[in-house]
């Protein structure tokens, strides 16, 4: 039976841990070829040996997308073995949360290179291929921290600069076929998300009561529930939308 992502390759960053993995693996259970980037060595060793017992074809590249040259190097290996990249997911992120007075520099910078340099880095070396291709589908993991939260001056700042980035590869890019849009993802449980909660304080069975409270469908998010969105985008029948960006967040946003 065809899956929608036959014949497709995925490069998706951050991919050996919760959203990225959803997401990789969402895509695989679809038919594609999956190509993952992480620094965590340890964790993208993890995935790479789950992958490969369930039989899914995975390249898992340590790189930091911070670093042009890493990026470029793994994609040019990702092209050499699966001949293509069609969809870049760019997820890869971190937090340094702290109220604006606190903040340092270095929580600053480290927040807005991952995020910010990093997808321009991916992007740009990505949309070499896709151009030759005259296809590709290039989704952002924004957040609803986008539209502020106390706490996260650094994290809100990259997540809306995401989606301006979003709409402007969208303008540019368009005409040879390629798409951009962006996932905001709402409370999910992650590593990330637990690590919040220690830092609170708190057991994460609790702070996840607190969430869901908050949340109109009464629940936390899960990776799949983000991944279900990026593959949408990434769907070759999603042609005509471009530069959007979609909450899923559990309800309204504001």
């Amino acid at each position: 039976m065809t899956q929608r992502f036959d014949n497709r390759v995925a490069f998706i960053t951050g991919g050996s841990r919760g959203i990225g993995k959803g997401i990789a693996e969402t895509f695989a259970e679809e038919g594609a070829k999956i190509a993952i980037i992480d620094i965590n060595e340890e964790a993208l060793q993890e995935v790479e040996a789950e992958f490969k017992e369930k039989g899914i074809n995975i390249l898992a590249i340590q790189a930091n997308v911070v670093k042009a040259a890493e990026v470029e190097a793994a994609m040019e290996q990702v092209v050499k073995e699966f001949g293509s990249i069609d969809i870049l997911v760019n997820n890869a992120g971190i937090i340094r949360d702290n109220l604006l007075f606190k903040m340092t520099d270095s929580d600053w910078d480290q927040v807005i290179d991952v995020h910010l340099k990093g997808a321009f880095n991916t992007t740009r070396a990505a949309q070499k291929y896709m151009v030759q291709q005259k296809y590709g589908r290039i989704i952002n993991i924004s957040s609803t921290s986008a539209l502020g939260n106390p706490g996260q001056a650094n994290y809100s700042a990259v997540k809306a600069g995401l989606q301006g980035l979003t709409k402007t590869l969208a303008k540019e890019l368009g005409k040879f076929g390629i798409t951009s849009n962006s996932v905001a993802p709402g409370f999910i449980e992650t590593d990330m998300t637990k690590a919040t909660a220690e830092r609170i304080g708190v057991s994460f069975e609790d702070f996840l009561k607190g969430v869901a409270s908050k949340i109109p469908v009464g629940r936390a998010g899960k990776p799949s529930d983000i991944a279900n969105a990026v593959a949408f985008f990434a769907d070759e029948k999603s042609s005509f939308v471009n530069g959007q960006v979609i909450y899923v967040a559990g309800g309204p946003t504001n």
